[in-house]
């Protein structure tokens, strides 16, 4: 089950990028991300409600689950979202898959948790292999105080997104179910992010196309509800820093997508950065178990 959720996660944020393009537009962006986490947070708890699995969450770990919101449903996809503004989504894709690299600084920081050999090196290779898929967009860049200040989003929201992979955890850790945190993480996000647009006299516009329509549902169903219920499931089961692999794995679904829709050409430079990308998954998923001397993290 934990390779299903792998391959749903990978197949499902690998296509979003499709639908986020088409957000892009009249709409501002505060306001779309708005949207998308106060319809998925709804839709999850009246799903949670029909199958009569919402768990009440203490008070006591209400910060925790506000702390997730803003690491996993607000701030982060300010950052990317921004970003993509100044440097192409290419290059935010490049800097994205380094959260494997936030993930396993991060362990050891806060948990003195050192990463095993084969998953660094796994993650070296995956993020040299997107490095390769991506080297002409990076080389034809034009690098000044804006492309400086994309990448700086694009690295602050990767940093959010890893951060927000341990606050997970450790909610998983104390017996919160992931479903039921999420819904709550998801308003808090949608509340957070409508305090910033209101904040900056952000109108909240709506577009009523079906292009706009239907992208917005598909962000927030299966990219957000869907998605960050199976991503968050394998960072419970195979740890942080081993989940966090499946990020160099969706700018490899979206350029296959390019292939057959965009006639994407395919060059052998892109061919390395596959061949990388699929040795260094292989090399962090060896085995799907978790190693037997990984020390327990400590409760917060």
């Amino acid at each position: 089950m934990t390779a299903f959720f792998y391959a749903l996660t990978v197949l499902i944020w690998g296509t979003t990028w499709i639908a986020i393009k088409s957000q892009l537009g009249a709409v501002p962006v505060e306001v779309s991300i708005a949207y998308r986490f106060a319809l998925a947070g709804s839709v999850l708890f009246l799903a949670l409600i029909a199958m009569r699995r919402v768990q009440p969450i203490a008070l006591r770990h209400q910060p925790f689950v506000a702390l997730q919101a803003v690491c996993l449903f607000s701030c982060n996809f300010l950052c990317f979202y921004n970003a993509t503004i100044y440097v192409p989504s290419g290059i935010v894709s490049v800097v994205f898959s380094a959260a494997t690299i936030f993930n396993m600084a991060n362990a050891f920081l806060i948990h003195r948790r050192k990463p095993e050999g084969r998953v660094l090196g796994g993650a070296m290779f995956g993020v040299a292999g997107i490095a390769c898929l991506f080297w002409e967009t990076v080389t034809r860049t034009q690098f000044g105080a804006d492309t400086a200040y994309g990448l700086g989003l694009a690295l602050l929201g990767t940093w959010f997104f890893s951060a927000g992979n341990l606050v997970s955890a450790r909610n998983q850790r104390h017996g919160l179910k992931v479903a039921s945190v999420n819904a709550w993480a998801m308003l808090y996000g949608a509340g957070i992010v409508s305090l910033v647009a209101l904040a900056q006299g952000i109108p909240f516009a709506f577009e009523t196309s079906p292009t706009y329509v239907g992208s917005l549902l598909y962000l927030a169903i299966p990219g957000s509800v869907i998605g960050f219920t199976t991503y968050l499931t394998v960072v419970h089961r195979l740890g942080p820093e081993r989940a966090a692999s499946m990020t160099v794995l969706f700018p490899v679904v979206a350029l296959t997508i390019s292939v057959f829709a965009e006639s994407y050409r395919v060059t052998p430079l892109v061919g390395l950065g596959l061949l990388f990308v699929l040795l260094g998954n292989g090399l962090v998923l060896g085995r799907w178990h978790r190693p037997a001397a990984r020390r327990p993290m400590a409760k917060a």
